[in-house]
């Protein structure tokens, strides 16, 4: 108890960065949810809007944990940095892609960035997996998320080239 007790600012400082991230997306987001995103037309399989906000936040912990799973495994550790590092890029680029896409209401170059996402969170997982092997299962479920939003960005694009409805 008394080792959690000492980590547990850090564990809080890793929750609450990744957290961040959706604050800081979601400003650009709930501007457009019920307005310009509404008019859209959307595919079959595009989910309820109120999912969005509690899957977020979960995934969000997630990468927290995975990531103070990282820090503890040393932060003097060149490969822990540089893991944490890139862990920090692909969180700005996540809300980059809520800016781009809700922000500037622009689907396609939306789908351009979450290309660079995905690819910053499997460069991060793998990383993360080399270190602890819980730190990468963690990620997985965020890097699945990405791919199903990557799907809908394309799907939200090309059914409506012109913009909403």
């Amino acid at each position: 108890m008394k080792t959690f007790l000492k980590y547990l600012p850090a564990l809080l400082f890793f929750i609450l960065i990744s957290q961040g991230a959706g604050v800081i997306g979601s400003i650009f987001t709930v501007r457009s949810i019920n307005t310009w995103y509404e008019g859209l037309n959307k595919p079959t399989f595009n989910p309820p809007n109120w999912i969005f906000g509690p899957a977020w936040t979960l995934l969000y912990l997630a990468m927290g944990i995975a990531a103070y799973i990282v820090w503890r495994n040393g932060w003097s550790k060149r490969e822990v940095k540089v893991a944490l590092i890139v862990f920090a890029f692909q969180l700005v680029l996540n809300a980059l892609w809520s800016i781009i896409f809700f922000g500037m209401r622009a689907p396609l170059a939306g789908f351009i960035e979450i290309f660079f996402l995905w690819a910053a969170i499997l460069a991060t997982l793998i990383l993360f997996w080399r270190i602890s092997l819980a730190a990468g299962l963690l990620l997985l479920p965020y890097i699945g998320w990405v791919s199903f939003a990557a799907l809908l960005n394309y799907y939200l694009w090309r059914l409506n080239p012109q913009g909403p409805a």
